[in-house]
């Protein structure tokens, strides 16, 4: 094992999750790894600590840090697909989360029993519900494409729903969108969130709505996290370009502080301004191109989409 796996093998160790292979495979790398041997004695404090019930509140900054860990954490290691969680799983990510707070120093409340999640119940797109008062989507899972390429996405509010249609659904659009813009808690969420969209929207897929597009011109524009940013250009550069669209990657490339973020930009524009000339897009490349402040990739990025174009 390498050190990064950490983390998950000692959380499986102390939930007695881990199989005698993998308990071989700890003890050998601890006995040869001083740093992952001083980890572990943490997290093993930690994990009696949690059994204490000390009755300790968590604090909005520990909520707050550790949501931004476990994001950082998501965003290193890519987006895995999520399944629907057994209640054994879902005590093991809660473990999991209150351990790797606790090893950073940033530990200040109990695990707290993790409710029985309700039955789940199947629904079409067309019994979606009323998102108007802004509700909760919780324990979100992405179901494998099906036949004819058709979404799945489940999720709790009061019961356990699971809305199926086509990309040209205009419920499965209004869902995706709503995902992407006001119910992701993470970032981790938020991107295979845009993921799903990138996937299925676009000039090969069928055609964004509006909500879609508002939904991630907005999180291009707003997002604090660089990699959720730099996922929705991705989706925005695979759809026809709007006059919306336009906008965002013009401010993007003027304001974005992610030089990925900013080389989608003059990539996207430049494409379409070569099938239709747009003077903004040329001064805009033009600034970028002599800015001596800007990032070198940037720079040369923006002269050569200029000497592409016809003006």
């Amino acid at each position: 094992m390498e050190c990064r796996e950490l983390t998950e093998r000692a959380v499986e160790r102390l939930t007695g999750q881990a199989t005698e292979e993998q308990g071989r495979e700890l003890a050998g790398h601890l006995e040869a790894c001083a740093s992952c041997r001083s980890e572990i004695a943490a997290l093993d404090r930690a994990w009696e600590f949690l059994g204490e019930d000390t009755a300790l509140e968590a604090s909005p900054e520990f909520r707050r840090r550790s949501r931004e860990l476990l994001e950082e954490e998501m965003m290193r290691t890519r987006v895995r697909q999520f399944r629907p969680h057994s209640r054994r799983r879902r005590r093991l990510a809660q473990a999991a989360a209150l351990l790797l707070a606790a090893g950073l120093g940033y530990l200040a409340a109990t695990r707290r029993p993790h409710a029985e999640s309700p039955a789940p119940s199947v629904a079409k797109a067309a019994s979606l519900p009323e998102l108007g008062s802004n509700p909760r989507l919780s324990n979100l899972s992405y179901e494998p494409p099906g036949s004819e390429g058709r979404i799945g996405i489940a999720f709790d509010v009061t019961t356990r729903h699971t809305v199926e249609g086509s990309p040209s659904d205009p419920e499965v659009a209004k869902l995706l969108a709503y995902l992407v813009s006001r119910n992701a808690e993470n970032a981790g969420e938020k991107s295979r969130a845009i993921e799903l969209v990138q996937q299925h929207y676009g000039a090969r897929e069928a055609p964004a709505s509006p909500d879609i597009v508002a939904a991630l011109t907005s999180t291009l524009r707003k997002d604090p996290n660089p990699g959720v940013r730099k996922k929705a250009a991705d989706a925005l550069a695979g759809m026809r370009m709007t006059a919306e669209i336009r906008t965002a990657f013009l401010d993007a490339l003027r304001d974005d502080r992610n030089p990925a973020v900013r080389l989608v930009a003059i990539e996207s524009l430049s494409t379409a301004a070569k099938e239709s000339p747009d003077p903004r897009t040329i001064q805009s490349l033009r600034e970028k191109a002599v800015d001596p402040s800007e990032n070198g990739f940037v720079r040369a990025k923006a002269a050569s989409a200029l000497k592409t174009m016809e003006f």
